[in-house]
């Protein structure tokens, strides 16, 4: 089995990379100008750190899927700590010739700031590489000027007012981030329609199917998987379709086909909730309850 190569340092980054030691422990921006040659190994690093990256269409080997009417002029990628990098060998390994930059950060650069707080909320660092985000020339240049004030703030002299400054950028890069990634959503809008009517037809596929005994509800991940996408993705785009997440569909799937069976069966609330695969029927019960504002009994009494 291949040995993964955990990567857990700034400057364990730069070694990997042959940089220059980097010039603040917690966080690091490098481009091609840094080292026009770097190469990187073939083989899996976990990083574990943030990492953002900024690559240009012309020298990414990767595909990401993109569509007539996604920006050309660049992309830019993600990772949370944790995640697995892998580089294979005849891949091109080299950074992008071209425009490009990295940004990658320890999470205790933002422990004690706002950031530690609202990071968990820009779902992104857990998309795939073929959701990643399609900027514009002006999109591209509004984050590369956050980018070119945390330089600063990491070339400069560092004082007590360094690490605030860094962090308020970073946060203004994710902000913006997500802003842009609403823009590609809102474009996909034609591909997005095609995305719900296949998840529609899993729900139904998956409901008929017998799997909800054994099973129980369909997770996040399990309807992401089975469009191609990450759950995380799903959920984004759901949201900007229809302002429901995909966890909401599933519920709200799950009480329209549980009122179906109420009225038309007479099969008791427990067997109904085991049949859609709930150990306790009072978890059925309160689910169902607080999507309609009756229990299950109520329901059917009044119906």
């Amino acid at each position: 089995m291949e040995s993964i190569i955990n990567i857990n340092l700034i400057s364990e980054v730069h070694k990997v990379l042959e940089l220059q030691s980097p010039q603040h422990p917690l966080i690091s921006i490098f481009s091609t100008s840094d080292n026009p040659n770097v190469e990187v190994h073939n083989g899996k690093y976990r990083v574990n750190l943030y990492m953002i990256s900024l690559k240009t269409m012309k020298s990414c080997e990767m595909l990401y899927g993109r569509n007539s009417y996604d920006y050309q002029e660049g992309t830019l990628i993600y990772t949370a700590p944790g995640q697995v990098i892998s580089f294979e060998a005849g891949q091109e390994n080299s950074v992008e010739k071209e425009e490009g930059w990295t940004i990658v950060f320890h999470p205790d650069l933002i422990r004690h700031s706002n950031l530690a707080h609202t990071i968990s909320k820009y779902l992104f660092f857990d998309y795939g590489t073929h959701e990643a985000l399609h900027v514009s020339e002006k999109e591209k240049r509004i984050l590369l000027e956050l980018i070119n004030n945390i330089k600063r703030e990491i070339s400069d002299n560092i004082d007590k007012h360094s690490q605030e400054l860094i962090n308020i950028n970073l946060e203004s890069l994710l902000k913006y981030s997500n802003r842009f990634y609403d823009r590609q959503f809102y474009t996909r809008t034609n591909l997005n329609k095609g995305y719900l009517v296949r998840f529609e037809k899993f729900l139904k596929d998956y409901f008929a199917s017998g799997l909800l005994i054994n099973q129980g509800l369909p997770t996040v991940q399990q309807c992401g998987e089975a469009l191609n996408m990450s759950g995380y993705y799903l959920s984004d785009l759901l949201k900007v379709e229809t302002g429901k997440s995909t966890k909401e569909h599933i519920t709200l799937y799950m009480v329209e086909q549980a009122k179906t069976k109420l009225l038309g069966s007479n099969s008791s609330v427990s067997e109904i909730a085991f049949d859609f695969g709930f150990e306790y029927p009072q978890h059925f019960s309160k689910l169902f309850k607080s999507k309609t504002g009756y229990s299950p009994t109520e329901y059917r009494t009044l119906n």
